[in-house]
């Protein structure tokens, strides 16, 4: 533990824990996005997913309790994320006291510049997620246990599918710089693989925030009711 701990204090333990946190997530968002697309094989398959979610593991786990050491190692995740990005916009701060007069942006991609807003927006956009999706507590139309009611009725909401939709642009830009950055930290940035890692980024991007548009816009487009 210790060394671990004295690691982390370093910049490079910081960018490191960044980059295990962000695989860590990338998975989950490319796992949840394939689950989401089940909404497409009809309500029955959608909610037999959402059931097998709260009973894998039986009998050997109760009802639910891999679902939820799940959600504590992403909960953990996400902490680590988020502290270790802070400390490191603050120690680049420290480094230099006094703005440039001249900000070079030509080098920068605009993922990269708003990297740290994406990363807020997301946030506050998976409480709201929860509160909608999974308590229902921002759904005024819930019904426990039947997931295809929930996410058509609620994306039949205009607004509801605005946001989500909104937000799965920021997600894409962040996964398309956070997937290039992982690669980077790992050590895997050698100029033979950089255009394949790239493509990769840009594809992953893609194919996550894009596989959760179609749902609101094909609910939107009365294709799901």
């Amino acid at each position: 533990m210790a060394p671990a701990l004295a690691l982390y204090r370093s910049t490079i333990g910081k960018k490191v824990a960044m980059a295990l946190t962000g695989l860590i997530l990338v998975g989950f968002v490319v796992a949840h996005m394939l689950g989401n697309l089940k909404i497409f094989t009809g309500s029955q398959h959608l909610n037999e997913y959402g059931e097998f979610l709260r009973t894998v593991g039986e009998p050997l786990f109760p009802y639910s309790v891999l679902l939820w050491i799940a959600r504590i190692v992403l909960l953990g995740s996400v902490v680590v994320h988020i502290v270790a990005a802070t400390q490191l916009t603050m120690l680049d701060r420290a480094s230099r006291p006094e703005r440039y007069v001249f900000h070079k942006k030509q080098q920068a991609t605009y993922a990269s510049l708003t990297m740290r807003w994406g990363g807020l927006i997301i946030l506050l956009f998976v409480i709201y997620h929860i509160l909608h999706f999974t308590t229902g507590a921002a759904h005024g139309n819930f019904i426990e246990g039947d997931v295809y009611h929930n996410v058509v009725s609620g994306f039949q909401v205009w607004y509801v599918s605005v946001v989500y939709i909104a937000a799965m642009v920021a997600l894409g830009f962040h996964l398309y710089h956070g997937v290039w950055s992982m690669f980077q930290t790992l050590g895997l940035n050698s100029s033979k693989w950089n255009g394949l890692l790239r493509g990769l980024s840009v594809l992953t991007a893609l194919v996550v925030a894009g596989g959760n548009i179609l749902i609101p816009v094909a609910v939107l487009a009365g294709f799901l009711s």
